[in-house]
């Protein structure tokens, strides 16, 4: 197996070395700074892959994303394009609360049409689906009903 060079600069190897030892970071940019410094040092690759447990594609494109486009792009994700979130916490927070509340009178608990009709009534949530409800609840883990 060849092995890959890799030649850190001194800038960015107190950079690797301070997102492999201190601060909040994902586990992907943990794993990533290890390849950068293990790949810096002139380890042998396939050391790398059995003590770090990635894959040989991992480790060539932690490389090459440093080779293209320095450090940020190599130890950090990408921003990814989505759809916008359609409804904030806040109104999440507002239909778990709806939830958790008393059952309408005659009820022993709620039942997923009643807490849609009930959404609808309160203002702040506008016009919310069953299915929206349904999938804001579930996100809580939250059992309507389910005593």
């Amino acid at each position: 197996m060849r092995q890959t060079q890799l030649h850190l600069s001194e800038e960015d190897r107190a950079v690797v070395e301070e997102v492999r030892s201190k601060g909040l970071h994902r586990s992907r940019e943990i794993h990533r700074a290890h390849m950068l410094a293990c790949l810096d040092r002139g380890v042998p690759e396939a050391q790398i892959l059995a003590v770090l447990g990635v894959g040989r594609t991992a480790l060539w494109r932690t490389r090459a994303a440093y080779l293209q486009g320095g450090l940020e792009l190599a130890l950090f994700d990408v921003t990814r394009p989505g759809r916008p979130r359609t409804y904030d916490t806040d109104v999440e927070a507002q239909v778990t609360a709806l939830a958790c509340s008393a059952p309408p009178e005659g009820r022993k608990r709620w039942t997923m049409v009643e807490l849609e009709r009930a959404a609808r009534r309160e203002p702040a949530l506008g016009n919310l689906s069953r299915e929206t409800v349904r999938r804001m609840l579930k996100k809580t883990t939250s059992n309507p009903g389910g005593g």
